[in-house]
């Protein structure tokens, strides 16, 4: 009988133990799955985090490239030449020489960057003085042929004939 009442006492306290054995498996496998699913939100999360992240430096970078392209232009737009030309005529008692005079001066704002520049050039006898004053200016722009076109544009990081033109505009300011 002693021995009826030691499995009878040991029993209960055998199933306990298996019971909390079970229990703890139970939970254990349930743990590991909500914990590889709060894994797989956080890689979510942190995979979205990283592409707004890259956007986001994208987006910035882009904007002060705008903004670097502006302040250029507006402050390229500063730069202004002043012409200015007039006929001379010399007359001795051999020769008669009519000339035109072409003064230009670059300008920052309203301040000057240069002295006048000073051209003469002598006016054929029935020369237009106007027509010889065109391509005489020292500050003009000068088209710049598709070879200069496409260096710039590469030294802008435009790949597009916009860069292009913009230096063609640009291209008198000598100083």
């Amino acid at each position: 009988m002693q021995f009826d009442a030691v499995i009878w006492v040991l029993l209960p306290v055998f199933i306990a133990g298996g019971s909390a054995l079970l229990s703890f498996f139970i939970m254990s496998a349930r743990m590991e799955v909500a914990v590889a699913k709060e894994r797989e939100a956080v890689a979510e999360t942190k995979a979205t985090l990283r592409a707004l992240e890259a956007t986001a430096q994208e987006k910035i970078k882009a904007a002060e490239q705008e903004a670097r392209r502006k302040s250029l232009d507006d402050f390229m737009q500063d730069f202004r030449v002043e012409e200015r030309h007039y006929v001379r005529e010399n007359k001795s008692l051999l020769m008669h020489k009519k000339s035109v005079v072409l003064q230009e001066r670059l300008y920052f704002r309203n301040i000057p960057l240069s002295n006048w520049v000073e051209h003469e050039m002598t006016v054929e006898e029935g020369g237009d003085p106007a027509q010889s004053v065109r391509g005489a200016s020292v500050f003009s722009t000068r088209a710049l042929s598709d070879e200069q076109q496409g260096a710039a544009s590469r030294l802008l990081g435009k790949g597009s004939d916009d860069g292009a033109r913009t230096v063609s505009s640009y291209s008198h300011v000598g100083v």
